[in-house]
C-alpha cells in the first residue's frame, strides 16, 4: 500500500473527526459534563461538610466513619451512604435544572396546536386515519359522511 493512501485516509479521518467534534451537540455535551463535574464538588462538599455532620449528631460521631468488621474486613457503610446521598442530591438538582431550562426555553414560543382527533372504528374502537375506508385492525368497511 503506498504511503500517500495512508496519509489520504488520515486526512479524511481528521476532517470527519473535526466535523463531529465541532457539532453543536458535542460542544454542549462537553460543557455540560464540565459543569456537572464542577457541580459534583459542590454537592460532595454539602454532603461531607453539612449533611454528614448533621446526621452524625444523631449517630454519635462522624457519619462517614460508621463501619463494622466481619471476618477481618472493615465495611465503611457510612461512606457508602454518603455516596448514595451525593447521588440522590445530584439527581434531584439536575432534574430541577433541566425542568427550569425546559420552562425557560418554552417562554415566548406559541403553544403547539392540539392534534386533530383521530376517528375511531365503530366496531373495534381502533384509531383510523381520517381518509381511510377500512379499519386497519378489523378490516371493517367504514362509512364516511362527507359534508361539503
Amino acid at each position: 500500500m503506498p504511503l500517500d493512501g495512508g496519509i489520504f485516509h488520515m486526512k479524511k479521518f481528521l476532517n470527519e473527526f473535526k466535523a463531529f467534534a465541532l457539532k453543536g451537540n458535542v460542544i454542549s455535551l462537553a460543557v455540560g459534563v464540565m459543569i456537572g463535574a464542577a457541580f459534583q464538588g459542590v454537592i460532595t462538599s454539602l454532603t461531607d461538610n453539612i449533611l454528614s455532620p448533621f446526621i452524625g449528631l444523631f449517630t454519635g460521631g462522624n457519619f462517614n466513619a460508621l463501619n463494622f468488621k466481619a471476618f477481618g474486613a472493615t465495611f465503611t457503610y457510612g461512606a457508602f451512604i454518603t455516596s448514595v446521598l451525593n447521588f440522590l442530591i445530584m439527581a434531584v438538582v439536575i432534574f430541577l435544572l433541566v425542568k427550569a431550562m425546559t420552562k425557560l426555553m418554552s417562554i415566548g414560543k406559541p403553544p403547539e396546536p392540539a392534534p386533530a382527533p383521530t376517528p375511531k372504528c365503530p366496531y373495534c374502537m381502533t384509531g383510523v386515519h381520517a381518509e381511510a375506508t377500512r379499519c386497519p385492525a378489523c378490516t371493517s368497511a367504514i362509512r364516511r359522511i362527507h359534508c361539503e
